[in-house]
């Protein structure tokens, strides 16, 4: 077996799935908040030795039906260079009937319709994507690189086509001078878009992003485990999406786990926040148990 190029991430979701490194690192790697390919370069992989590690992979699991495309955003590859991988991994897999990545709104942006469909119609279904914040002053304080109104539209862009979007949410990360603004402007975002899967995690940062993301956004103070859930709540109250969003909170940052489908259990996903809230930090995951 051939060995991947660490630090390696996916998804949860992507935990039983067989992951494909296409690319090495981030092609943006400039969120403040992010620390994840901070130790590697960006670094477009020659085709042919994936091809090689497929062919490896295809024998250990042959009956293999879903793959995740790492590193961070495997979308900056050029449209004829993932086609080409694509078509490769289904000629490999037989039973293949998904395939997924990380995205961001500038490399979706980048892309044509004609592109997206195309690599739509080879199999890549699903994108990962993270929102962060709806919040244009927040957005520049975390450089994202990109603005609500670009985050729309990047979105919509690829709901066109048929993709479906896991979009994450960042609770905590407009701080306590931000938090009306992150929460209400990032519901817009939702309502906005047909997302198909949202989740939401808590705010934290790595040893080594802190002093980064300060610099940048030097007036932030962070929310306590209280606060973070009432942005839960708020944020929930403020959804009303056009269509069904399988919604979780099972992040192992999350200071309480929720799961259920919006909008029909809306208001049972409001209760039990009151209800937590209410009960205290009793309610809560304890710290011992919560990480990234």
């Amino acid at each position: 077996m051939f060995n991947y190029s660490h630090p390696l991430y996916r998804p949860p979701a992507e935990a039983d799935n067989v992951i494909i490194q296409a690319t090495y690192g981030c092609s943006y790697n400039n969120c403040s908040f992010c620390s994840m390919y901070k130790t590697k370069k960006y670094q477009l992989r020659d085709i042919k030795e994936i091809f090689k590690e497929i062919d490896i992979l295809a024998d250990y699991y042959p009956h293999a039906n879903k793959i995740f495309l790492a590193d961070g955003d495997a979308l900056s590859l050029d449209t004829e260079y993932l086609t080409n991988l694509l078509q490769y991994l289904k000629q490999s897999f037989p039973r293949l009937k998904r395939v997924s990545l990380y995205a961001s709104a500038q490399n979706i942006l980048k892309k044509s319709e004609k592109d997206l469909k195309q690599l739509y119609e080879n199999n890549l279904t699903l994108i990962y994507y993270g929102i962060e914040t709806g919040s244009n002053t927040v957005l520049k304080k975390i450089t994202k690189g990109v603005d609500s109104r670009e985050i729309i539209e990047s979105l919509n862009k690829v709901s066109k086509i048929g993709m479906k979007i896991s979009a994450t949410v960042i609770l905590g990360i407009g701080g306590e001078k931000y938090t009306k603004e992150h929460i209400e402007d990032t519901a817009k975002i939702i309502n906005a878009t047909t997302v198909n899967y949202l989740s939401t995690l808590q705010l934290g940062l790595e040893e080594d992003a802190k002093d980064n993301f300060l610099k940048y956004f030097n007036d932030f103070i962070l929310l306590d485990d209280y606060h973070i859930l009432e942005e839960q709540r708020r944020f929930l109250e403020l959804l009303n999406p056009s269509n069904k969003i399988i919604f979780r909170s099972n992040h192992a940052s999350n200071a309480l786990h929720l799961a259920g489908t919006l909008p029909k259990d809306k208001a049972r996903l409001i209760n039990e926040l009151s209800l937590a809230l209410n009960t205290g930090e009793s309610a809560f995951v304890p710290n011992v148990l919560r990480g990234f």
